[in-house]
């Protein structure tokens, strides 16, 4: 059964931004059905045109480009009540692939309904356009991390930004997360060798400072982890959920 707009699960989190009763009947009219997917499922490839938008219900996974000699840059990791598929259902294709990283549970949207957004219910247009303008900031702010961050400065950067979206979504308990990706996963999306990774993973350790293995992630020290990382604001923005 495919769980209703009004008993979404995310909107218990005080991150999310309120709908309104009205809202939520439009998301259940735009909403077409829900998919699960296994762990390694491409979700969307690059170039690919898509007639269906994604919510993310449950479950993590990754955004990459793949460079013409093999190589993967991630572009950012994914996690629940992310919007997935606006580049396509706007540009006609995606620049990147999604992959599920666990088990995952999407919302499935009809992409030709969008401009409804703009027609019906502006409100939710310009939800559209604030997440685009998150993931532009998002963007903005990973390229300062490749080009003037030091490794543990961008691992350190990467680590809180990471920890601070999962207890804003519930997922931190006794200090700790859930974090099924792979260090080549965190390599990729930084511009760090693998080997570099793990080194300079195991020097935060050292520190006290936080400690990843067998898929959970531990932060001892938040506010150390992210003066290292140069993070003044460790306050998650509130989101629209679509």
């Amino acid at each position: 059964m495919a769980t209703k707009c009004e008993n979404c699960p995310l909107r218990q989190h005080d991150v999310f931004e309120d709908m309104s009763p009205e809202d939520v009947r439009f998301m259940q009219r735009f909403k077409v059905g829900e998919m699960a997917v296994d762990p390694g499922t491409p979700i969307l490839m690059e170039g690919s045109n898509s007639p269906q938008l994604y919510t993310v219900l449950n479950g993590m996974g990754l955004r990459y480009k793949m460079l013409a000699n093999g190589r993967r840059q991630v572009v950012s990791l994914i996690f629940p009540g992310d919007f997935v598929g606006l580049q396509a259902g706007i540009m006609g294709e995606m620049g990147h692939s999604v992959e599920a990283t666990t088990k995952m549970t999407l919302c499935v949207f009809d992409r030709s309904e969008i401009w409804k957004f703009f027609k019906e219910r502006p409100e939710r247009a310009f939800s559209l356009t604030w997440l685009a303008a998150v993931e532009e900031h998002f963007l903005g702010e990973t390229l300062s991390t490749l080009g003037q961050r030091t490794a543990i400065q961008s691992l350190a950067w990467a680590l809180v930004r990471v920890f601070v979206r999962g207890r804003s979504l519930g997922l931190v308990h006794n200090g700790a997360m859930s974090f099924p990706f792979k260090q080549q996963d965190i390599a990729d999306a930084l511009g760090l060798s693998l080997v570099h990774t793990n080194k300079t993973l195991a020097a935060l350790k050292k520190k006290q400072l936080a400690h990843w293995s067998e898929g959970s992630l531990r932060v001892s020290d938040l506010q150390g982890l992210a003066d290292i990382a140069m993070i003044d604001d460790l306050s998650p923005a509130r989101r629209p959920i679509l």
